[in-house]
């Protein structure tokens, strides 16, 4: 795992754009649990290089040996047409990757984008390590999000093999089309000035979307708990993404389970990054030390499209003749 954060963080009083908001979406903006955002001047695609060349130089291994380029897509692409993808290939000297994006499900993203990549490991025996990226970048210099986040910019990027640091054992995924429009950047015809993340149906997001979520959230972890042999007791930790205090201490009441501190940490100090959250909140506890080798943990990803995401990983490589056959079809290394 390469994370890119901006050295510097910004007082959220300091942006320009909070300062602008209406009084009662201020106060609302203050009761988030974020206190800074990192900002930089790079754009979405240069902030994925940046993670994606930490990746590459921790494993010691070149772009060019790469079989695949995994790109989640960007909140908002600079031109329409082009390949920001293709041209982080061409930045890094990917030569050789399958170059593709993957995305159409906000935070929760991330999870395709592993589920394709550890398909591409099961079809090609020969396939070289998949490099998953993303920059995570406000669509505009408006970075709240209300009644939900402040978005700061940062880049993630995972590199999976066949062997690893950490163990990807099973993933499950969801989605209800029903909210496909509740949040949304309406675009055209204005200027960029005027674009907002606005919410078309605060009640609905709420109320009724958090009631599926809760529901949706824990059949999900129940399913992915049973089918893997582990009970509760057998997760050392629960991560989840950076939305706000509160969304971190409903996900915790909704499943009746503590997060690892790391969640709010990174919440205060860098807000919300999108599909980066959970495994930089991840990287966070493992440079801790609040997971150690043989740990298992779960990530939970939640975006109001509506689709919710958990994966169980475990900390260490995987584990030759320990996993039963299932189990085994399911893992990939990150």
């Amino acid at each position: 795992m390469g994370s890119f954060l901006p050295p510097a963080r910004t007082k959220l009083a300091e942006l320009p754009s909070i300062l602008d908001l209406p009084e009662e979406q201020r106060a609302v903006c203050a009761q988030l649990g974020i206190e800074t955002v990192g900002v930089d001047d790079a754009d979405a695609t240069t902030l994925a290089e940046r993670a994606a060349r930490r990746a590459l130089a921790e494993a010691g291994i070149s772009a060019e040996d790469l079989g695949a380029l995994l790109v989640v897509e960007q909140r908002a692409p600079r031109t329409l047409l082009s390949s920001e993808a293709t041209l982080l290939q061409a930045r890094l000297g990917a030569t050789h990757a399958l170059t593709f994006t993957v995305g159409g499900l906000g935070c929760v993203s991330v999870t395709p984008a592993l589920l394709t990549a550890r398909g591409l490991l099961a079809a090609d025996p020969e396939l070289g390590p998949v490099l998953v990226a993303h920059g995570s970048k406000p669509v505009s210099e408006h970075r709240y999000r209300h009644p939900v986040t402040v978005n700061g910019d940062g880049g993630q990027a995972l590199l999976l093999g066949r062997r690893g640091k950490v163990t990807i054992v099973d993933q499950v995924q969801e989605t209800d089309g029903r909210y496909w429009d509740l949040f949304h950047v309406d675009y055209r015809g204005r200027h960029p000035s005027r674009w907002r993340e606005e919410c078309t149906d605060q009640p609905a997001y709420s109320f009724r979307l958090a009631v599926e979520t809760r529901n949706r959230l824990r059949a999900l972890l129940d399913r992915l708990l049973r089918r893997n042999g582990l009970v509760r007791a057998d997760v050392r930790g629960f991560v989840s993404q950076n939305l706000s205090a509160g969304g971190l201490t409903f996900t915790e009441e909704a499943l009746d389970l503590t997060l690892l501190p790391d969640c709010r940490e990174n919440l205060r100090t860098l807000g919300h990054l999108g599909p980066n959250d959970v495994f930089l909140n991840l990287s966070s506890a493992l440079q801790t030390g609040r997971l150690a080798d043989g740990d298992h943990a779960v990530l939970i990803n939640v975006s109001p499209v509506a689709a919710w995401s958990l994966l169980l990983v475990r900390i260490g490589p995987e584990r030759d003749g320990n996993a039963p056959s299932r189990q085994k079809s399911q893992e990939t290394t990150a």
